[in-house]
């Protein structure tokens, strides 16, 4: 009697992380000292988000310390990212107000950052930055 043995082929599911967006850093040329700029870019360069503004502002004619920035995407076309967003999108008189624009290259990034909320005298102004790539 002759056996047939079969080979037992296992299917093996290689499981890969998505790419992930790449963290860029960078510092304003003015404004308060310390201050810093971060963002992600997606791994095709099409968008830019979680924009993070971490350093002092004035508000209400005082200055203070703070971490902030917009839930919302900024989409990049040709190397550039550009546009303002509101949060809540409603508005309203403490709404707060994003104005970002940026020339995103492959190793350096620069552009101008500015947040304020009006109703209650908190501003930024427009503060220009550079950025790299996080290693």
């Amino acid at each position: 009697m002759k056996v047939l043995v079969f080979p037992l082929l296992l299917g093996v599911a290689v499981v890969t992380a998505p790419p992930k967006p790449t963290r860029w850093t960078g510092t304003f040329s003015n404004g308060m000292k310390g201050a810093k700029i971060s963002f992600d870019v997606s791994p095709d360069g099409k968008s830019l988000s979680d924009l993070t503004f971490q350093g002092y502002w004035r508000c209400a004619g005082k200055l203070e310390l703070t971490t902030a920035g917009p839930t919302h995407r900024f989409p990049i076309q040709n190397g550039r990212a550009s546009g303002v967003v509101v949060d809540p999108p409603n508005g309203g008189a403490t709404a707060w107000r994003f104005e970002f624009d940026g020339d995103i290259g492959r190793k350096a990034a620069k552009g101008t950052f500015r947040m304020n909320i009006n109703a209650l005298n908190c501003d930024s102004y427009k503060l220009e930055w550079t950025a790299a790539p996080t290693p």
